[in-house]
């Protein structure tokens, strides 16, 4: 089936601005959570093999969300609840992230889909909580968005919005990793 005119047009432009956003939120989150930065940057990693033709596969593509889903959000998860002195969830959130990306060569392309979507909202939801506890606006949106983009590619349409689900997903994380970034700021400065 060929695709929809537009169809390309929707998935560089919701590439693009995953990119944009997690590229700016590594870099305002660089010198103070340099876990959360590592974690953007794999996002932007990911988003960049997709729009760059000819210089990587559709594996590759599939490749670089696994390791942006397993890796990179554990990262984010990790440096929000470090950030909050929640020392041994955010060091079991990284150790999970880490044997997911070990284990991924063991599981089927179904495996890894259900196992990446299980991260990103086991990841939606202690960041939610963390951020309901501590009364952190930003991450309950940035929780909240993140745990609709797992949502979101679990449903079985194939457009939602007019567009296609994938894109709606992307939209969704672009939206949740400004709002994370905020509340990682938020977060720093109570601190301080």
């Amino acid at each position: 089936m060929a695709p929809k005119p537009g169809a390309e047009w929707s998935a560089a432009l919701s590439h693009l601005v995953l990119g944009v956003v997690s590229l700016h939120a590594a870099v305002s989150t660089a010198e103070a959570s340099r876990g959360a930065a590592a974690g953007f940057l794999l996002q932007v990693l990911a988003a960049t093999t997709t729009l760059a033709p000819g210089l990587s596969t559709h594996e590759d593509c599939l490749a670089g969300a696994w390791v942006a889903t397993v890796i990179g959000l554990p990262l984010l998860a990790f440096d929000f609840h470090w950030v909050n002195g929640d020392r041994s969830s955010a060091n079991l959130l990284l150790g999970g992230g880490m044997v997911l990306a070990v284990a991924g060569g063991h599981l089927g392309p179904e495996g890894r889909s259900v196992a990446g979507q299980a991260m990103l909202l086991v990841v939606a939801v202690t960041i939610l909580i963390v951020a309901v506890f501590t009364g952190n606006t930003y991450g309950m949106w940035g929780g909240a968005m993140l745990g609709v983009a797992g949502f979101l590619s679990r449903l079985e349409e194939d457009r939602l919005l007019l567009l296609p689900k994938e894109d709606v997903c992307r939209w969704a994380l672009a939206v949740g990793s400004w709002a994370y970034c905020r509340a990682l700021h938020t977060q720093r400065l109570q601190w301080e």
